[in-house]
């Protein structure tokens, strides 16, 4: 029975050997190669100094973080009423909405850069319609920076967030709803008190894959910003496939530092989902 219970565990043996030859033994290499320098040698923090010294490299962790925050935190804003509306609907508007949500969240890389240039890049459809109607703000509008990433990269936030959120509303009873309507509470009460610290712990760990979806991205703004901007993705790019020289040291220092981030953004969403489900037994 044992052998016949773990002979399915021999299913796993491929998932195993992928995982180990295509992540855990580049992790490992690139850890090791942070601590390398380039010009040879043994065992040195150099790659690490020349991240947190220098100004290209510091503005690039900056505008990463920064940008991973406002596309994650809109991304999860709008997904919140998404996932609310896709929840309660039911039938073919349902399957209408999933379907788009779908089609949406595999827009994206170049495809979506160009889309991009052609709406509000510098001669975009919207761009031109705000010269003619006189709106400032379509008018004026810089698609090539920061704001104009972090608004790319919106786009491709809401519907993956959605799609996640979609589930997390199962566990909103609405015999909790009808009970706090029955004692006098609002619609905005219940979400408030109720609804959303249930939620929370879901909302959180979006909110971290988010964060790391946006900080690893790279297709979408290079195709737009090129070397224009620095960013954490597109400084590592360089590093490996740099037309002068290839340094895989500071490459190597460049994605532990990110990987870094991600772990304490994850860490911290996981602080407060155990805050929020704390709070809850204890009321």
């Amino acid at each position: 029975m044992k052998t016949k219970k773990y002979i399915y565990l021999l299913g796993l043996i491929p998932f195993l050997v992928v995982a180990f030859m295509y992540e855990i033994i580049p992790l490992i290499k690139i850890i090791i190669n942070s601590f390398l320098p380039d010009t040879g040698g043994s065992f040195t923090f150099e790659n690490y100094e020349t991240v947190f010294t220098k100004l290209l490299y510091q503005k690039a962790i900056i505008n990463s973080i920064k940008i991973s925050l406002i596309s994650a935190a809109a991304g999860i804003i709008v997904a919140f009423f998404g996932a609310r509306a896709a929840h309660q609907a039911k039938g073919k508007l349902h399957n209408i909405f999933m379907a788009i949500l779908n089609m949406v969240s595999n827009f994206a890389g170049i495809p979506l850069a160009f889309a991009y240039m052609i709406l509000l890049g510098n001669a975009g459809v919207m761009t031109q319609l705000g010269r003619e109607l006189g709106i400032q703000a379509l008018a004026d509008f810089n698609l090539y920076s920061t704001n104009g990433v972090s608004l790319i990269y919106v786009y491709f936030q809401i519907p993956l967030s959605t799609l996640l959120l979609i589930p997390a509303f199962e566990g909103v009873r609405k015999e909790w709803q009808e009970a706090s309507t029955l004692l006098g509470a609002t619609k905005g009460q219940f979400w408030t008190r109720v609804g959303i610290p249930v939620l929370m712990p879901s909302i959180m760990g979006t909110f971290s894959v988010l964060f790391a979806n946006a900080l690893a991205a790279y297709a979408t703004v290079y195709a737009i910003m090129m070397n224009s901007i620095s960013l954490l993705p597109i400084q590592i790019a360089g590093c490996f496939v740099g037309e002068v020289k290839i340094r895989t040291g500071l490459g190597g220092a460049l994605s532990v530092v990110m990987m870094v981030i991600m772990v304490i953004m994850i860490l911290i969403t996981n602080a407060i989902s155990h805050q929020f489900q704390k709070g809850g037994k204890q009321s």
